[in-house]
């Protein structure tokens, strides 16, 4: 008896039915909330703690299933696209989401900019542009959400920077409006560059924009003596346009021109010239740079970006018969052999066009010299009668009558007048060509100071 009572006493009471009918209000739903009232109330399992426990495991298994059922939906209604800031589209995409009117960011960074003028003056341009964390844009009815992400260990070693990412994320119908934004990005990018050369310098293993890009400068605006500049800019189109016909006869696709003469003669000029008429870029490199290395120069010099001349200037004051020269005693760490081997080795590009300049064409060894490493020699002398008269009127045009009086003047001089000093003798007198012709006796003074 006592064993039964004992018994009954620990299971938990019978439901009472009638109570149930009593407490709800007939429905079913009602019937089930009163049915678990009872439960929880006189049940003493619940009572001890493990009714919650099962409770507990219950709600950890729902919201288990809800995240693995939300990961789910993720993964098959939306779209990830990750933009490394390594890869070339990560500036664009910056800059382009920074002019995008439609974009919600509470995060922005700042970008500076110094632009100098002609005249000397310096602007200062400042960019505000998406800074870590997230924004919301939207691209032709589409949201999107963008998350920028720093990361605070991983460094750019060449630069420095910590390495970044932006993340893209939309609705997986919405995919191909991920390549559509980045043609975007990309022909904004390239539509402020247009009309402009933009020029490059070596930055560790890498090459990047010094500066902003420069406007193009105009052929014409180059006086050179009569021929030169039709001659080489036949042979370049001529190569460009022969690429086939150099593979099919298993000729290394490069072209190497040496231009040589007094310095203020207009070779940097020219350079700069023919690149803004073939629409090419420029890549200087310095060798005698002091971080610069066999192997780094053989990369650089492989990695050229696109449409680009390279250009060695003053290519004596690095090597001077096969023994590096420098200021103060400074050596690079490029060897001579290390700079054939970059032109022309087994390892050199394809597909470029490399100007070399040098004042003393005599001080280069002959290997440098041969043919494969330079391919085309020109020599651009101090300014002739010929240049003198087309330089006079191109800065005064109409006067042809001032122009043949300054030519049989600075003709008389017997000196060397080399087209820097003319440009600085015409910039000095602008708009006043007789007081040129009064000064052209300062032509004999390479030096002299206006």
């Amino acid at each position: 008896m006592d064993g039964s009572n004992g018994a009954s006493g620990n299971s938990p009471p019978p439901f009472d039915l009638e109570k149930l009918r009593k407490d709800s209000d007939g429905s079913m739903s009602g019937m089930a909330t009163s049915l678990l009232h009872q439960v929880v109330q006189g049940n003493p399992y619940f009572a001890a703690g493990g009714g919650l426990m099962i409770l507990g495991s219950g709600l950890a298994l729902a919201r288990s299933g809800i995240i693995r059922i939300s990961g789910l939906l993720y993964r098959q209604l939306l779209v990830d696209m990750e933009i490394p800031s390594k890869d070339k589209s990560y500036l664009w995409f910056l800059e382009w989401m920074a002019k995008h009117p439609h974009r919600s960011s509470r995060h922005l960074s700042v970008e500076t900019n110094f632009i100098q003028h002609d005249n000397g003056s310096v602007s200062t341009k400042f960019s505000l542009v998406p800074g870590p964390g997230n924004h919301l844009i939207r691209y032709k009815g589409a949201f999107m959400l963008i998350k920028r992400e720093r990361s605070g260990k991983m460094l750019d070693m060449t630069s420095g920077t910590p390495f970044e990412t932006v993340t893209l994320t939309t609705l997986y119908r919405d995919r191909m409006l991920f390549r559509d934004l980045l043609s975007d990005a990309k022909n904004l990018a390239v539509k402020a560059k247009d009309g402009k050369t933009v020029v490059f310098t070596s930055w560790g293993p890498e090459w990047r924009p010094f500066g902003q890009p420069k406007a193009k400068r105009l052929l014409p605006s180059v006086i050179l003596d009569k021929g030169i500049k039709d001659s080489i800019l036949h042979d370049v189109k001529e190569f460009l346009q022969n690429g086939r016909w150099y593979l099919e006869r298993g000729i290394p696709y490069r072209r190497g021109y040496l231009l040589y003469g007094p310095p203020g003669s207009g070779k940097t000029s020219f350079i700069q010239a023919l690149a803004g008429e073939l629409d090419y870029n420029i890549c200087i490199m310095n060798l005698s740079e002091a971080n610069l290395t066999d192997d780094r120069l053989n990369h650089l010099m492989n990695n050229i970006p696109e449409r680009s001349i390279l250009l060695l200037e003053d290519i004596d004051a690095a090597f001077n018969k096969r023994t590096q020269t420098g200021e103060k005693g400074f050596q690079s760490g490029v060897t001579f052999s290390g700079l054939l081997n970059a032109l022309d080795g087994v390892a050199s590009s394809e597909e470029t066009i490399t100007f070399m300049t040098t004042n003393h064409p005599e001080l280069l060894d002959p290997a440098i010299m041969r043919p494969g490493r330079i391919d085309y020699k020109v020599f651009v002398g101090n300014a002739t009668p010929y240049q003198v008269g087309q330089m006079f009127m191109k800065f005064y045009p109409g006067e042809e009558k001032y122009c043949k009086e300054f030519v049989k003047k600075a003709s008389a001089l017997n000196a060397s007048i080399s087209t820097a000093q003319l440009q600085g003798l015409f910039v000095f007198n602008k708009d006043n060509p007789e007081s040129a012709i009064r000064m052209v006796e300062t032509l004999k003074f390479p030096n002299h100071v206006f």
